[in-house]
């Protein structure tokens, strides 16, 4: 994919430089000199770079689009919101209600929610929730989930420098500089699917572990799932300890099924984080779950502060109403799980004819990729994978027109649009880009 041929991407990452730090507004957005890239439209499952290169895009804005880009059902909803009502007033409106109820319809897990604006925002309120609510401090996270970008959930696992022939653990190291120590000082890290890690954070700490913290599917760690026995184990010793249970749904809620991760499962949290898929691209977040935990919002003595300027605004809200209505009475969940399992035939096929052992994980519309014989039980477990094979094969991809994250941590994301798209076409190109990165191998 290399700029070298792309003039009009050099010269606006030329002027970016000027202007932002690394030349662009996100530091993820920054893919080097050489392939950076410029969107200048996306329409249904492709996106159009500034040196009008197409794309059929399964990043998807790491997961927000579910239906497709620039869906009309969704934009005229907005439009009309934008062009009748308005974008923000500092008040209450009845989309506030209309959204909720939508939201709990989709899901029993839910009974009462505070809106926000990202899926950072979106943990940080639950996690305030759930120590206002239990008086304690601590919080436990699982190895390989991401839960924003704020100082305490900014502590991760270093499993790529991890030596795991020396090392018995990776080391827990801060994700950038800036990150103060002291914002370390509550938070405990144990890997996915280990029972024995919990029952010990458990003993050591149990009686100020205020809530557990994880992504049920890893959407950071190429869709790797808790086990069923695990989502249990997690459940039953919350409610033996008077924790809360926080299921980070960011990613799942609203893309996996109508009600997430938790309906595949049928174990609920007690606090719930949602996103991305809930406004197809537009910025609306939200978190919510048991009446009793969430209406320690208030202005009581002992109540938990939340809000922010920009909560429930009409823009992100009318998104969210529709979308949400159209995935809760179309078959659009059907559209996008067959798009997705016939793209992991169909790749399944190209590994199977160059020899490669491969396992996918997680649901059909956000499916990771694990060049190995078995499926990753952690994000350790990941570090076993030929993860250096799947970036030269992702970068082929693109080179060839078809975007993803050349990193194996970060799923395959499908949209509703993804039905419209030439399978044969794409199993040529795949075909062509395993066998020149097995060649560069050589």
């Amino acid at each position: 994919m290399s700029n070298a041929n792309k003039p009009a991407t050099n010269a606006l990452l030329k002027q970016a430089h000027n202007n932002m730090p690394m030349g662009v507004a996100d530091s993820y957005r920054y893919w080097g000199e050489e392939n950076t890239v410029f969107v200048k439209s996306s329409l249904g499952c492709t996106i159009t770079d500034a040196d009008d290169q197409k794309f059929i895009d399964f990043r998807l804005a790491y997961g927000p689009i579910i239906l497709g880009y620039r869906d009309t059902r969704v934009d005229q909803e907005v439009i009309a919101a934008i062009t009748e009502r308005g974008t923000i007033s500092g008040f209450s409106t009845d989309l506030d209600s209309q959204v909720v109820e939508l939201m709990k319809q989709m899901c029993p897990n839910i009974e009462k929610i505070r809106f926000a604006n990202s899926g950072t925002e979106a943990v940080i309120g639950a996690v305030r929730t759930a120590r206002g609510f239990t008086g304690r401090n601590k919080i436990v996270v699982v190895e390989g989930g991401f839960h924003g970008l704020y100082d305490e959930m900014m502590w991760k696992s270093d499993v790529d420098n991890w030596d795991s022939d020396t090392q018995a653990a990776p080391k827990i190291t801060a994700f950038g500089c800036g990150i103060p120590e002291a914002s370390r000082e509550h938070l405990e890290t144990v890997p996915l699917n280990d029972f024995a890690a919990i029952d010990e954070v458990f003993a050591r700490v149990g009686d100020d572990i205020a809530a557990i913290v994880i992504e049920p599917i890893l959407g950071n760690c190429g869709s790797i799932a808790s086990s069923q026995e695990y989502m249990q184990k997690l459940r039953d010793i919350c409610d033996a300890n008077g924790t809360l249970l926080i299921m980070d749904e960011v990613k799942t809620g609203f893309r996996v099924a109508k009600g997430g991760a938790q309906e595949l499962y049928g174990i609920y949290a007690d606090l719930t984080t949602y996103a991305k898929a809930m406004g197809n691209g537009y910025p609306v977040a939200a978190f919510g779950g048991r009446k009793d935990v969430m209406d320690v919002i208030s202005f009581g003595k002992n109540g938990v502060t939340h809000g922010g300027t920009y909560t429930a605004n009409m823009i992100a809200l009318s998104a969210a109403k529709a979308t949400l209505t159209i995935l809760n009475e179309t078959n659009a969940y059907e559209t996008i799980n067959k798009a997705g399992a016939d793209i992991q035939q169909l790749l399944s096929r190209v590994f199977t004819k160059h020899g490669i052992e491969h396992k996918f994980a997680g649901p059909d519309a956000m499916f990771g990729i694990h060049f190995g014989s078995q499926v990753p039980h952690n994000y350790r477990d990941w570090k076993k994978t030929d993860s250096q094979l799947y970036t030269e094969f992702a970068l082929n991809l693109i080179k060839s027109g078809i975007m993803l994250e050349p990193d194996s941590r970060e799923p395959w994301f499908i949209c509703e649009s993804h039905k419209d798209i030439d399978l044969a076409k794409l199993e040529q190109i795949a075909d062509a880009a395993m066998a020149k990165a097995i060649a560069e191998r050589k």
